[in-house]
């Protein structure tokens, strides 16, 4: 294994951190991950809102800085609210980290920036680790076209229920979920959005980094995917486009046409069903009785 490269003798310089709000993201596992930005960022803060104020503290540490650190998650986001404007208001350089990764992406936060940008005070995101781009990066999936739906609901009911809002999706749909429920996720997933491929991506950048890949069904059912350590992250496949039946045609183009001249009906069905609209067209013709 090759050693890594060490930093060249020049870096881009710093610039000076003016006032404001600073979203700050933080390494999800690796500490190098962490981008000279955001170091500038909170080495100047005069205030440190964090999730875990004793994770964020031993990331400070790690790189020799110190900072005022607030308590930033759940049960006292309204109270970071009103210490983070009082410092904007006063001048002050106000950061926000999560644990790990970029702040308000399901985690706690965005109580703080909703009350910044109302009151017109500067918000800024610093951009750095993303445990959602990293597990698209790796899936083998397509990311033109992603739907993030975050945690599912705990309970199986609940859980098939919210899948079932995304079954017509045609992006990838991208879900964090925890080792415990992941196996019970990924079955409700197969049983709900049929046997996609999709991609578990766990320990994103640590040295037991994994992703393992298959269909739904095949996932739900692999050894790895037994309740495993770590922090997940579940990829699925966009859902197939389902043919339109000829009595879901007539429908959309009787529908069209109370509105429509058959022309511009025909139009709006071929764009919505993905059809082509020369038939179309014709169909309407003939519901009309030319």
């Amino acid at each position: 294994m090759s050693e890594p490269a060490s930093l060249p003798a020049v870096v881009p310089p710093a610039r000076p951190v003016s006032p404001g709000l600073y979203l700050v993201a933080t390494p999800i596992g690796n500490l190098r991950d962490i981008t000279l930005r955001a170091l500038d960022v909170l080495a100047a803060a005069d205030l440190v809102l964090a999730e875990d104020t004793r994770v964020t503290a031993k990331l400070l540490s790690a790189y020799g800085l110190k900072a005022k650190l607030e308590r930033c998650d759940d049960h006292a986001s309204a109270r970071a609210a009103e210490i983070a404007v009082e410092r904007l208001r006063e001048g002050a350089v106000v950061a926000l980290v999560s644990d790990a990764g970029t702040p308000m992406v399901s985690d706690p936060g965005f109580v703080v920036a909703r009350a910044a940008i109302a009151e017109g005070l500067p918000v800024h995101p610093i951009p750095g680790a993303s445990s959602l781009l990293a597990a698209l990066c790796i899936a083998g999936l397509p990311a033109d076209r992603v739907t993030f739906a975050g945690f599912l609901p705990p309970k199986s009911g609940a859980r098939r229920t919210a899948l079932e809002e995304l079954r017509t999706a045609r992006q990838t749909l991208v879900f964090f979920e925890s080792g415990p429920r992941l196996a019970d996720s990924l079955a409700d997933m197969a049983e709900v959005l049929g046997p996609r491929p999709a991609a578990v991506a766990r320990e994103l950048t640590k040295l037991y980094e994994e992703c393992v890949r298959g269909s739904l069904s095949e996932l739900a059912v692999d050894p790895r995917c037994q309740s495993p350590k770590g922090e997940i992250v579940i990829v699925v496949a966009p859902g197939e486009v389902e043919a339109a039946s000829e009595g879901d045609v007539d429908a959309a183009l009787t529908e069209a046409l109370t509105r429509l001249p058959p022309g511009e009906a025909a139009a709006e069905v071929s764009k919505a069903l993905n059809l082509p609209r020369k038939p179309l067209y014709k169909r309407a013709l003939e519901l009309q009785g030319r």
